[in-house]
């Protein structure tokens, strides 16, 4: 194993473990980094974009031979995870019963005795059944075959088609907020903290649209404060900068927001 650690100007740290030795310094903290950003804008897909929503419940056949998780693992695996909780738990109290007999605060040594008995008993009682839980976990291969995954069910999976193409919609929204959000970085201080939330109430916003000859004229309504107006009003002499006409037209879309004065 290889480690690269990436150092900031306040002192953080942050150490990365690989195993390849081909690449340069700069391309493993890339590649880290890199998988940090789309972690987070598939978090920030699923809570603002609903991207696991189902788009239909139709079904399709599936492959009955594609590796899966073991479902039968998976219960073990939590089960175990349960039962070394409780080990923690019961250790923690044999832990907390000792000091309290050495401080003098609870128990007489015959007393101390009987419970760090049953404390013992508990505790190796605990560790067997972990013992036991590892090895049937052992036992289970972690992938197994569809078909045997679901055995006595039928072999289908919702519908992919549509699934593809919602999501990819949804994609493009997210970059198209991406985008109007620098486009308002250099005029809105709080862009990091607002700046995403500030262009939902944008798009949000109504508007007025007329059309003439050779534009489409948007006339948006104010925002609920002077300074997000104004910023709004940027943004939209950004957008106009562009000459973007409306789609099958020659109409070139023209922004502006409503004069409050």
């Amino acid at each position: 194993m290889r480690q690269v650690t990436r150092l900031t100007g306040d002192g953080h740290q942050t150490p990365i473990l690989t195993s390849r030795w081909d690449l340069r310094v700069i391309v493993v903290a890339h590649r880290m980094f890199e998988r940090w950003r789309q972690e987070n804008f598939f978090k920030y897909l699923r809570e603002e974009y609903l991207i696991d929503a189902l788009a239909d419940y139709q079904v399709e056949p599936d492959d009955p031979t594609r590796s899966v998780p073991n479902p039968a693992r998976k219960a073990v695996e939590k089960e175990l995870q349960t039962a070394r909780t409780h080990l923690r738990k019961l250790q923690v109290h044999y832990g907390a019963t000792a000091i309290d007999y050495i401080d003098g605060d609870t128990l007489s040594p015959a007393g101390f005795e009987i419970a760090e008995e049953k404390n013992r008993m508990a505790i190796d009682k605990a560790k067997g059944r972990i013992e036991k839980l590892e090895a049937r976990r052992g036992s289970l291969p972690p992938r197994v075959p569809l078909a045997d995954a679901r055995k006595g069910q039928e072999v289908v999976k919702l519908s992919t088609e549509r699934k593809h193409l919602t999501n990819v919609l949804k994609m493009i929204a997210y970059q198209m907020e991406s985008d109007l959000v620098e486009l308002v970085r250099p005029h809105y201080k709080r862009v990091d903290d607002e700046g995403r939330t500030f262009i939902q109430m944008a798009l949000q916003d109504t508007a007025d649209i007329e059309p003439t000859e050779d534009e489409l004229r948007i006339t948006l309504a104010p925002l609920s404060s002077p300074h997000r107006s104004r910023i709004l009003e940027v943004l939209c002499q950004d957008l106009n900068k562009t000459k973007t006409p409306f789609p099958g037209t020659r109409l070139q879309m023209r922004y502006s927001v409503t004069s409050t004065s």
